[in-house]
């Protein structure tokens, strides 16, 4: 039988390979980054962090095969309405403007990595109150 893994932890390893990308092929020159398809790829990777992190917190079922965004903050704002600012942040940073316009900006970059460092945090405390009450 194959072992689950703990979500947060798979979270931030994507979270660390994101940074891994860009450390080791993003290239940089000043305050900017110089390989636009790493900074993508770094980008898809910390958005897909947070949703592991999201999908181990929240079960969301869906009709579809992947929950739209939508499902996402519904779920959150149902634990914490102050975090739904946090998600939307999370989305536009990582999804669209480094995942899909590859932002060169350091400074953008680092900032939207920390800020989904800082809510997978949040969804840890959220995962470690949801294992409590199923023991």
């Amino acid at each position: 039988m194959k072992e689950l893994k703990d979500p947060i932890r798979e979270a931030e390893r994507y979270l660390q390979n994101a940074r891994d990308i860009l450390s080791e092929k993003a290239g940089k020159d000043g305050g900017f980054y110089t390989d636009r398809k790493y900074v993508k790829m770094a980008g898809h990777t910390a958005w897909c962090g947070v949703l592991t992190a999201l999908d181990g917190v929240l079960g969301i079922k869906s009709k579809r095969k992947r929950p739209h965004f939508e499902d996402y903050q519904e779920a959150v704002s149902k634990i914490d309405k102050k975090m739904n600012r946090s998600l939307v942040n999370l989305y536009e940073m990582l999804h669209m403007v480094l995942g899909y316009d590859g932002v060169l900006n350091y400074k953008i970059v680092q900032t939207s990595l920390n800020d989904a460092q800082s809510f997978i945090s949040w969804t840890e405390k959220q995962y470690q109150k949801k294992m409590r009450k199923e023991d």
